[in-house]
């Protein structure tokens, strides 16, 4: 069979959005694996929903991939230890403005894996959704929902589009693209077991068009698949900011909108990331859970930017010691990109499932916020079609009531519109308020 390289082109182009500089500047760099630290501290919440509840107590031994966290509800995931050792104790910290119980264990420095993990046999939907909630897999995108949760449909519940993302377009971060080089067999053979388990009719990879190296690997590997039927192929995406967010990615595969605060099933979609996509696969050919982490170190502070494979809940200050080559003038570091990501207080923040990039960065120059000039660019920028200006006005006025009829709900809180507004207003900041307040809370 003669290979056919061209790709799809998106179906519906991205509304709005930015064009910002890449700076993947460790696209090239293959992950190197961290040593296990002398202490990990692993928090049963690391993701949406209900925290794990903690299964194991001061003086056990464990092993890697030995449950220590067990879900607490439906929307929750089970956490395991990343290292052998002891546990040293069971703490509670506040983890995301939440008291959760934090298992501090001792490495013995031997990463003994544990006796009873084996393959996981899936021959229908309940195996897989099973596999999903067994891995202790959620959204390795950044967002963070139990995966078994998103593998379990109600009932009537059609889905014929799997949307893969490949995107990855923030800037720095390029932690999936290594997987899509790397691990890309089992990307691949991930995206093919889950569409014909749960009879998908068909699967969009999507990954943005400055990596085109992945593009290449990808495209190849689907299409000399022995399974191969054309329901399954790659787009190139635009490297348009945020296009890796779920509506952007969900517009430009299929040419449906979501609904506000609905989710992608709604619209007969399956939005997994490509590193969620491998590990599954992983998973059930080995039975090893989620216990590591590829994270992207770079950032204006960092000399060299690397991918390095890190235990979930090794102390970013580990990590920072480890890669080395970091700036003296290091004012600020961000769990994330620097477009969604979160700055931390403290170098003891660890290591979670979901982070995806440690950004250390330095000392910027000083924001100064002036009055609105009305210039409309924010509108522009917004992928989903709001007025964030107007949505400010609302709330400095106090006109609360306002948030419902302005679909602040739509809002992806991508930062666009902070980011193009020449008057450096708050815009993200409140419109993120308003959907809170939307919603009923505090």
């Amino acid at each position: 069979m003669k290979l056919i390289k061209k790709e799809l082109k998106p179906l519906k182009k991205l509304r709005g959005g930015i064009h910002l500089d890449h700076h993947k500047n460790s696209e090239n760099a293959e992950t190197i694996v961290m040593p296990a630290p002398e202490m990990v501290y692993i928090p049963m919440s690391q993701h949406i929903g209900a925290h794990a509840s903690s299964c194991v107590k001061k003086g056990d031994k464990v092993y890697v991939g030995t449950v220590i966290g067990e879900a607490s509800g439906f929307v929750s995931a089970p956490v395991h230890s990343s290292v052998s050792g002891e546990v040293e104790d069971i703490i509670v910290k506040n983890i995301g403005g939440r008291d959760t119980d934090v298992a501090v264990i001792k490495s013995d420095g031997e990463m003994t894996i544990d006796p009873e993990l084996k393959p996981f046999t899936v021959r229908k939907v309940a195996d897989l959704t099973e596999a999903a909630k067994r891995c202790g897999l959620v959204g390795l995108g950044g967002a963070g929902f139990p995966a078994g949760v998103k593998l379990s449909l109600p009932d009537g519940v059609k889905i014929d589009t799997l949307v893969v993302n490949g995107a990855e377009c923030e800037p720095y971060i390029t932690s999936d693209n290594r997987e899509l080089i790397e691990n890309s067999k089992d990307v691949v053979e991930g995206v093919y077991l889950i569409k014909k388990i749960m009879k998908i009719d068909k699967a969009v990879i999507g990954i943005e068009s400055n990596k085109p190296g992945a593009i290449e690997n990808i495209n190849e590997l689907v299409k000399n698949h022995k399974e191969y039927d054309g329901s399954i192929t790659v787009m190139r995406l635009p490297s348009t900011y945020p296009q890796g967010a779920e509506k952007a990615i969900i517009y430009s595969a299929t040419g449906r909108k979501m609904p506000g605060g609905a989710l992608p099933s709604a619209v007969g979609c399956i939005v997994m990331n490509v590193t969620s996509i491998g590990t599954l696969y992983r998973f059930i050919k080995t039975g090893m859970p989620l216990v590591r982490k590829r994270i992207t170190i770079d950032g204006t502070a960092v000399s060299e930017p690397k991918n390095v494979s890190v235990c979930i809940g090794t102390p970013i200050k580990d990590v920072i010691d480890f890669v080395g080559g970091v700036d003296e003038n290091a004012d600020r570091i961000i769990m994330g990109g620097p477009m969604m990501g979160a700055p931390v207080a403290s170098e003891d923040v660890v290591v979670e499932k979901r982070n995806n990039a440690i950004l250390i960065m330095k000392e910027r120059e000083k924001r100064t916020t002036t009055n609105c000039i009305r210039c409309g660019r924010c509108a522009a920028a917004c992928p989903m079609h709001l007025y964030p200006q107007q949505v400010e006005s609302a709330y400095n006025a106090g006109l609360k009531d306002r948030f419902s009829e302005m679909n602040v709900n739509y809002c992806m809180e991508c930062g666009s519109c902070a980011y193009v507004c020449p008057a450096k207003r708050p815009l993200t900041e409140v419109m993120r308020i308003a959907k809170q307040t939307l919603r009923g809370k505090k």
